[in-house]
């Protein structure tokens, strides 16, 4: 039995290595045309378009790991099947859930390889990527890319320059009946190591008693309310984040009182992945067994995308709806991996059971 598990999950591997081959380079293609339309002469050029949808590369990978478990686990065990060997193996005793079993077991050594591709190469190749992209754009900012709050007081931060250093930044102090008690404003700053910025440019209004004060000042050093965690992380996208960093970030925005929901929806998503991607898995069991006469894998392939494509678009509505009227996080991310792995498991019992 030892000897047809590896068979069976060194076959799926090869599924796994096929399905990456096929959709990587069609989606690599979409991402580098999406590049190309924010590249200008005199900014972003089609050469660090390049670099970055390489960079991101890990990043597609991982997010295409339900469609590769699915459209890998289809082409592993539709091979077996074509060539006689999954029946050979099943009148060994092998029963379908005993298959599944070990398909699942092949999902589970994929899952934590895209983990560890995650965590510390995807994450980290995708952030730089989009700092090189911002770095480069001439894209002008339509708000303040940061914004900080501890108790009553309130930061922003309207842009970073060439050397990363804040510019534009504006504090505001309130009373606790939330009139404004202080506001600060500071043209650029200088950010030492132990977290304590250096404003300069600052100009300075206070109201007590009715009246009015106005104060300008070279520089005014200035305890940052952003953490330890550096700016130009701040700026990106909570799906570049790492789960150490989603975890630490998270911790800081609820000591700090601050909203997040976003991120906590970002954690979540990644630990609901490995759940979708078993699903997808087990999903190949059913396309395996219920067409063995079928003329080949082309059109169990197709309807593999089509069901890869309903279920993403189904988990990104829910997720989206989820954020939008703040909904159980838990709930949000995990119903729908969980109600597909259920689903996948009654299938592979109704199979189970056929004679």
């Amino acid at each position: 039995m030892k000897i047809f598990s590896r068979y069976i999950i060194r076959n799926l591997f090869l599924g796994f290595a096929a399905a990456a081959g096929l959709l990587l380079p069609l989606f690599t293609t979409f991402n580098l045309i999406g590049e190309l339309d924010d590249v200008s002469p005199d900014g972003y050029r089609w050469t660090q378009a390049v670099m970055v949808v390489l960079m991101t590369l890990p990043r597609t990978l991982i997010d295409l790991g339900p469609f590769i478990a699915l459209l890998g686990g289809i082409i592993g065990l539709g091979q077996l099947s074509k060539s006689g060997e999954l029946t050979a193996i099943r009148t060994t005793g092998c029963s379908i859930f005993k298959i599944a079993i070990v398909t699942l077991s092949a999902g589970l050594m994929l899952i934590v390889a895209l983990g560890v591709i995650d965590e510390w190469i995807a994450s980290p190749m995708q952030q730089q990527a989009l700092q090189i992209k911002t770095r480069y754009s001439n894209h002008d900012t339509a708000g303040n890319i940061l914004w900080a709050r501890r108790g009553n007081v309130f930061v922003t931060v309207k842009s970073l320059d060439a050397h990363r250093q804040p510019e534009g930044i504006e504090l505001f102090y309130y009373r606790a009946d939330h009139s404004l008690q202080r506001y600060i404003y500071a043209r650029t700053a200088t950010i030492s190591d132990n977290g304590v910025w250096r404003l300069e440019g600052v100009n300075q209004k206070a109201w007590a008693n009715g009246k009015e004060t106005t104060e300008t000042k070279e520089n005014v050093v200035w305890s940052s309310l952003f953490g330890d965690m550096s700016l130009e992380e701040l700026t990106l996208p909570s799906s570049s984040f790492s789960v150490k960093q989603l975890s630490h970030y998270i911790s800081y925005l609820k000591s700090t009182g601050q909203p997040s929901l976003e991120f906590t929806l970002a954690l979540w998503l990644k630990l609901g992945h490995p759940l979708l991607i078993l699903a997808m898995i087990l999903l190949a069991i059913p396309f395996t067994f219920s067409t063995p006469r079928a003329p080949g894998l082309g059109s169990r392939l197709a309807v593999g995308v089509i069901v890869g494509l309903l279920t993403y678009v189904c988990d990104q509505i829910i997720v989206n709806l989820g954020l939008l009227y703040s909904l159980n996080v838990q709930m949000t991310t995990l119903a729908p991996p969980i109600l597909l792995l259920a689903v996948a498991l009654i299938l592979v019992y109704r199979f189970d059971r056929q004679p």
